[in-house]
């Protein structure tokens, strides 16, 4: 372990969505794979104290650690590339911030002073950036700033990395992204935007040591030397990032670009260890020269944003590679299923997956989509409220149990097969109260859940407040629903599936969560697999 801790500070400019998240979770792969022990951070600038409560269609998927942080999506960037847990300290958001600040102000921490964004707002949010470093896990911590620069709610952040430079001095570097748009027109790529944005930096006291420079097209050595003599940067350190095809080629394109390199150099730390990336490479090879095509459905309600099920679909990525496969998903708004057209819009799939989500819009679609993959020996995921239209489906088609529901969507059905757990009766406040993070489970051998994880002892992470109701167990199991996955300590049922179907499970939690390019998650894996089974016999 070093003696200090490095701090790398990546910023954003020009437009939002250039894909920092992305570039910083490169990075980290790039210098994880030199021998460094890397660490990622997310600060977002909005108010919100977390994005619990955030809607899908304004922010995406939540995504949530094993000790029960709901955070933002980027962290599962960090985690599927690094292959490493992130917790509470790797993102924070400004509404967390200010609520830490006034909690010191009330209990009188700051002795009658006024409070101010400098230096308390600014103090607060080095503190949360220093943190991960005093854990003494880490040698490098990389912070992503969320945001624009120049969006009023950033300047906080970035007045903070320019406090944190001038303390750290050489343990400190400055990553800038940027765009270089492409004007058809004239033929040309345009450095002026990056230009105005690096100068608004300056503007701010922080002047960048790298420029990693978004483009459609190639950036000539000529294009680099321009950018650097006006941004004041090194020609070196003005990087290329350009489209690439999936976001896992992007850690080679840094690499080519010497990104690492150049940051390591900058940073002072040894550069002589060459970043090995033999796996990394080999799951890049699969993925791109697959030429297998497994076709599977998932069935959600927020479907018109992609990125409200992002974890999903890159654990599809990492298993379609694990069984040699691409895997094609369908997006079918579940709001558009009903019984008279549920078989053509399922017409075709090798798989269906039903995903998770709150309230009761788009319910029944995903009750008849069930309905017609049990039916039809089709294989079926069920995740979270997956799972409980499953379990819905099953009491009222196969045992008869008219009405059954869950209570959240009918209060006052007869059969309230899924309920409010007992702990969240009392509970008022939405934020950060649900059932969350990592809890045991205990698999029952001889089914189809312990042949995927091959062992009786798991841990999965939760985000839910509504669970399948005990008093209904035997007769599900009677009835050929098995629950093959119980908590061992509060005897919740965590996973059940038939006994009579090539491939059907349904989940409580997350597995998506947990999936990593180094580490496939196997319920992904062996879904896929059954899926391909399928797809071979229909072919």
């Amino acid at each position: 372990m070093s003696a200090s801790v490095k701090y790398i500070f990546v910023t954003g400019g020009v437009t939002s969505s250039l894909g920092k998240g992305i570039i910083s979770a490169s990075l980290a792969k790039l210098l994880q794979a030199r021998g460094y022990s890397v660490t990622i951070q997310k600060l977002d600038p909005y108010i919100n104290v977390d994005p619990g409560t955030l809607n899908p269609y304004e922010h995406g998927e939540c995504f949530v650690t094993d000790d029960g942080a709901e955070t933002d999506l980027d962290l599962g960037h960090y985690e599927r590339f690094l292959n490493i847990p992130t917790s509470q300290a790797n993102n924070v958001t400004t509404g967390r911030i200010y609520q830490t600040v006034i909690e010191k102000e009330r209990r009188g921490d700051f002795l009658g002073k006024t409070v101010q964004v400098i230096p308390h707002i600014t103090d607060e949010i080095k503190d949360r950036i220093r943190a991960l470093g005093k854990t003494g896990k880490y040698e490098i911590v990389i912070t992503e700033i969320g945001g624009t620069v120049g969006d009023i709610e950033s300047l906080p952040y970035i007045e903070a990395i320019r406090q944190l430079k001038w303390e750290l001095g050489k343990d400190s570097l400055s990553i800038h992204l940027t765009l270089i748009p492409y004007l058809s027109t004239t033929g040309e790529l345009k450095t002026k935007p990056t230009q105005h944005s690096v100068k608004l930096m300056l503007e701010y006291g922080v002047q960048p040591d790298v420029l990693v420079c978004r483009s459609e097209h190639k950036i000539n050595k000529e294009l680099k030397n321009k950018i650097a003599l006006f941004c004041n940067v090194e020609s070196r350190a003005v990087i290329e990032a350009i489209d690439a095809s999936t976001i896992y080629e992007v850690p080679l394109l840094m690499k080519n670009e010497q990104l690492d390199r150049v940051v390591l150099d900058k940073l002072g730390l040894d550069a002589s260890r060459e970043a090995n990336l033999e796996g990394w490479q080999n799951f890049l090879s699969i993925l791109k020269t697959s030429t297998t095509e497994v076709r599977i459905g998932l069935v959600g309600k927020y479907v018109e944003l992609k990125d409200s099920y992002k974890s999903i679909a890159e654990s599809f990525v990492h298993a379609g590679v694990i069984n040699c496969c691409k895997v094609k998903l369908e997006w079918i708004h579940s709001e558009t299923i009903t019984e008279e057209n549920v078989a053509s819009k399922l017409n075709g799939l090798a798989g269906v997956l039903v995903a998770p989500g709150f309230g009761n819009r788009g319910i029944e679609g995903k009750i008849n989509a069930i309905k017609f993959a049990r039916e039809n020996k089709i294989p079926f995921l069920g995740i979270c409220l997956g799972m409980q239209c499953a379990v819905i489906e099953f009491a009222r088609n196969v045992m008869g149990l008219k009405g059954a529901h869950s209570t959240e969507m009918n209060p006052d059905t007869p059969h309230p097969v899924i309920d409010l757990l007992e702990e969240q009766k009392k509970i008022t406040n939405k934020g950060g109260t649900m059932r969350l993070g990592a809890y045991p489970c205990k698999v029952m051998e001889g089914t189809k859940i312990f042949d995927t994880y091959t062992t009786s002892e798991i841990s999965e992470r939760h985000r839910h407040r509504f669970e399948f109701n005990n008093e209904y167990l035997r007769d599900f199991e009677r009835a050929g629903m098995i629950a093959s996955g119980i908590n061992p300590n509060a005897g919740l049922v965590e996973i059940v599936e038939l006994k009579n179907h090539p491939w059907f499970v349904a989940v409580q939690f997350h597995p998506e969560y947990k999936s990593t390019v180094e580490k496939p998650h196997p319920l992904f894996v062996n879904f896929v697999k059954a899926a391909v089974s399928v797809s071979s016999l229909v072919q």
